[in-house]
């Protein structure tokens, strides 16, 4: 009776470890079967991945992973891939990687050791900070004058814990309004229910010259973070997290990553110092 057991446990524990074996090393496999990739997009998180007009989703970060499926396709030795855009929030981003609704997020998402316990990333395409944007009437010129005041943040997001740690160390005490997205926040600032909305700085700018309206809007001056952003993507895939960093160092070595900074932020200025680092740091060898 006791070997009979015995037999099943060492069944049950090698069914579990093919399972967790076929997960782990099933992107590639899967996406050469299905013939189609499932890509996650933020609908305003401007301009690195966001809806256009036309209705398709464009952006820094959009461009990115467009080239990343060509080097798939190349590598697969198919002729094509059907692309899949699926609409992500902070909120749900990760659950929708790890579920297998997406194959890659192609957003604005901080590359963190917390996030990486439960999912994998690129190497970074963008470094950012967090920062503040409020209506120029409400005369906030500086962080201390956010005393007393709503600020709108995105749940789920790194600015979220970093605009708290923030206020703690700047004794600075004010309301938090979670919201789920950028265009939330910005609206809750329009309608009088927040005086500031709390993001990275590049989205923040995203979002004033997007609002049609840039003179109204006013940038805090200070920056409360180190923002890392990459791709992310299903944890202990690592061939297919190597095809998706082949492609980004590859970029970055021929030196083509300058030409989509400038697509996307070109309008703002030429990389800065750190970016640059970057940029140079990414160009792996082959």
């Amino acid at each position: 009776m006791r070997l009979d057991r015995w037999v099943a446990s060492i069944l049950a524990t090698l069914t579990l470890c093919l399972a967790t074996s076929a997960e782990a090393a099933g992107t590639l496999d899967k996406i050469r079967a299905a013939r189609t990739i499932s890509l996650g997009y933020r609908e305003a998180s401007i301009p690195f991945s966001y809806m256009g007009n036309d209705n398709q989703p464009w952006g820094y970060s959009v461009d990115l992973c467009t080239r990343v499926v060509a080097a798939i396709v190349r590598q697969l030795g198919i002729d094509e891939l059907q692309l899949l855009w699926v609409p992500v929030t902070p909120e749900t981003r990760i659950a929708k990687l790890k579920s297998g609704e997406i194959d890659l997020e192609c957003g604005s998402t901080t590359s963190s050791l917390s996030r990486m316990q439960e999912v994998d990333f690129s190497l970074p395409i963008f470094i950012d900070g967090a920062a503040y944007l409020s209506r120029r009437a409400a005369g906030i010129k500086r962080f201390e004058d956010l005393a007393g005041r709503r600020i709108a943040v995105a749940a789920g997001t790194t600015t979220e814990r970093t605009i708290v740690e923030a206020l703690a160390q700047y004794k600075v005490a004010a309301e938090l309004v979670r919201v789920s997205d950028h265009q939330q926040g910005i609206a809750e600032m329009v309608k009088g229910k927040a005086d500031a909305y709390a993001s990275d700085r590049a989205l923040l700018i995203g979002l004033a010259l997007d609002s049609g309206t840039q003179t109204d809007w006013a940038m805090g001056h200070e920056t409360f973070s180190y923002e890392p952003y990459a791709l992310m993507m299903r944890r202990n895939d690592a061939d297919f997290r190597l095809v998706v960093n082949r492609e980004l160092a590859r970029l970055c070595r021929s030196r083509e990553i300058y030409g989509i900074h400038d697509r996307w932020f070109g309008f703002l200025a030429k990389p800065g110092a750190r970016l640059e680092s970057l940029y140079f740091l990414n160009g792996l060898p082959e």
